[in-house]
């Protein structure tokens, strides 16, 4: 009997030992994990500002990545966008646009789809467009002449190298009218054509409604106009174009 209690007692302080042992064994491995003056509470906290610090780092958020075209760098991709304001000389390409501002503007336009290529053909560099964002908004249109005064010819005749600049036709776009673009492009032209060493002076014709517009602009009426369609009449003007070009633009025109 003495001897059956002798191996319980033996076999309950194995059991009771052996946990003691293994609980020791994990507390001093978690004590061996921690710095000595590092509380436990501490690392839960360290471990807490590293994931923050982690979410805040830029190359670690979520970004959307852009691919380029197959065999295209970045650095070699074109961009396509078009200036904002652009003036330069019309070309062929532009006629059909200079023709449907004129006859959106006026109903008729007093150069025909035909005779506007013709003139953009002979005589680009006598020409002026204003682009917004590749749209032709306003344009002024000019050939060679070389009289004092305009006959029915200068309405079809181009005279390569005359002193004198017959200015057919001003238009800006039904939507962008009220806004001062008249008087700015027929200014930039001015002085465009200043530039030019063989001309004098550029002349025009209108009804009498234009005058004080193009009194503003600096022409001086020379008189009734030669050249009549049906029943209208024209006064002819004229605006000298000796010296060189202006430095800058008068803004109260």
């Amino acid at each position: 009997m003495k001897s059956l209690l002798d191996e319980i007692c033996c076999c309950l302080y194995q059991k009771v030992w052996g946990a003691q042992r293994t609980e020791c064994a994990s507390s001093s491995s978690k004590r061996a994990a921690l710095s000595p003056s590092q509380p436990a509470w501490g690392v839960a906290e360290q471990k807490g500002s590293m994931a923050a610090a982690a979410t805040a780092s830029p190359f670690l958020k979520h970004f959307a990545l852009r691919y380029s075209p197959a065999g295209v760098s970045p650095a070699n991709r074109r961009r396509h966008t078009l200036p904002a304001s652009e003036f330069r000389n019309l070309s062929l390409t532009d006629a059909l646009s200079v023709f449907e501002i004129e006859r959106e503007v006026s109903g008729e336009c007093p150069l025909h789809v035909d005779e506007v290529r013709h003139f953009l053909e002979l005589c680009p560099e006598l020409s002026l467009g204003w682009f917004e964002e590749g749209r032709l908004v306003a344009f002024v249109i000019g050939s060679g002449w070389d009289k004092d005064k305009l006959s029915q010819d200068a309405m079809t005749i181009h005279v390569p190298g005359g002193s004198t600049v017959h200015i057919h036709v001003l238009a800006v776009h039904h939507k962008c009218r009220q806004q001062g673009k008249g008087s700015i492009i027929l200014w930039r032209y001015l002085q465009y054509l200043r530039c030019l060493p063989t001309v004098k002076r550029a002349v025009l014709m209108c009804e009498d409604f234009l005058i004080p517009f193009y009194q503003k602009a600096g022409f001086r009426e020379i008189g009734p106009s030669d050249i009549a369609v049906g029943p209208l009449t024209f006064t002819e003007m004229e605006y000298p174009l000796g010296g060189g070009a202006y430095l800058r633009r008068n803004s109260g025109c």
